[in-house]
């Protein structure tokens, strides 16, 4: 009897390495996060200068999304994100002297958020048009959302792990995500490129479309809930660990890691919420967005209060869920207010106003001094009920 011919085994995806580029973006983007608990346990460091450096990734992330998408369009989209994932390893590299020099850790941070900017602008137009091109289209925006949150989510896990049971707490993650860097920059070399770019074409970023940025909707229910996205999210796992980290002796990092991971992994399971929530006439998914930071902040701030760890988890859980829910929310009222010719411009200006919520860690720090953190971030929840107020009043009454 003739013996079957052997089966040939699958094919790598296409999108593949679009997909772990965006991975190991988001995972150098949220590896800093356990390690600030080192730098404020085991060097001492003030939480004002680590607040400082966790925000010196946002001037570096801000310019990559603006010009990310245009210069893919330019160069083409392979090789912008090739070259964001190059600086993203010499980024994770830098720090290596970090234990001595809060210099070098900033220029690493700033030099984070600017690759991946430029990688997750890129890569998710490659990773989208890669599936598009397989008769997938539809699950282009899906796979980028979720490669980007494993990013995320598993940089910080990952990094803690390492921080807490290896040697080298602040060397040795940085170096590991540095050598993922480059094994997706090495998994992109004979990717399909989806555009060949236009080398003599100028670099344009897109016009405004006044109309949009002036609408009602935009100014009154997009806008008071963008800064919830990431202020959210950074409350949950940058602010809250450090306050209980006497209740977790020597699991500091780990903790950290741990807080980070749960927070974004709810934010990417909610997002999908957003879209069955989500209302022609209403602004139901970002109301119920923002309700659920309110209730987060409540939880955090009783935590912060009884130094309970419990409390973190669950305000961890909370915090993530609304993270995930206002950010799909947001990104479904930009879609129905922008005209495609209009809709990267209007879409970078809610970026830039969600990604003001990184802001929040170091406003805490600053003002720690005031009052106590239960009290700041009890003042927190009340400028959200003003917030969610505003969103409510305006939302029926001005549809797109």
């Amino acid at each position: 009897m003739e013996a079957s011919p052997a089966t040939a085994p699958p094919a790598v995806p296409r999108w593949l390495p679009a997909g772990a580029a965006l991975a190991a973006a988001g995972w150098g983007a949220n590896q800093f996060t356990p390690l600030a608990a080192v730098h404020r346990t085991q060097e001492q460091w003030h939480p004002v200068l680590v607040a400082v450096l966790f925000t010196a990734y946002l001037p570096g992330l801000l310019p990559g999304l603006l010009l990310g998408g245009p210069a893919a369009d330019r160069f083409g989209r392979r090789r912008v994100v090739r070259a964001a994932l190059l600086l993203s390893a010499a980024a994770s590299a830098l720090p290596t002297a970090a234990a001595s020099s809060p210099a070098a850790a900033c220029a690493g941070r700033l030099a984070t958020g600017v690759a991946a900017g430029f990688a997750l602008s890129a890569g998710t137009r490659w990773l989208r048009e890669l599936c598009a091109a397989a008769g997938r289209s539809g699950a282009g925006e899906r796979r980028a959302a979720c490669a980007t949150g494993a990013g995320l989510a598993g940089g910080a896990l990952a990094a803690g792990m390492l921080a807490e049971w290896l040697p080298a707490p602040t060397v040795l993650p940085c170096l590991v995500h540095a050598a993922l860097a480059l094994l997706a920059l090495a998994a992109t070399t004979c990717a399909p490129e989806t555009t060949g770019g236009t080398a003599g074409a100028p670099l344009r970023l897109g016009g405004w479309c006044r109309r949009t940025v002036g609408h009602p909707r935009f100014v009154w229910v997009v806008l008071p809930a963008s800064p919830a996205v990431f202020g959210a999210a950074t409350v949950a796992y940058v602010v809250l660990p450090p306050l209980v980290a006497d209740e977790v002796p020597g699991y500091a990092p780990l903790f950290s890691g741990v807080v980070a991971a749960l927070t974004l992994s709810v934010g990417v399971v909610a997002q999908p919420l957003a879209v069955r929530l989500h209302h022609a006439r209403t602004a139901r998914a970002t109301l119920a967005g923002m309700v659920t930071v309110i209730g987060g902040l409540l939880v955090g701030a009783l935590a912060a209060y009884g130094d309970s760890v419990a409390l973190v988890l669950v305000a961890a859980v909370l915090l993530g869920a609304g993270y995930g829910l206002t950010l799909g929310s947001g990104l479904l009222e930009i879609a129905r207010l922008a005209p495609p010719s209009a809709l990267p411009s209007t879409a970078f200006l809610h970026q830039g106003a969600a990604y003001s919520g990184f802001l929040t860690p170091l406003l805490l720090a600053v003002t720690a001094g005031a009052a106590p953190y239960p009290a700041l971030l009890t003042g927190m929840a009340v400028v959200g009920l003003l917030c969610l107020w505003v969103t409510a009043r305006f939302s029926r009454g001005n549809p797109p």
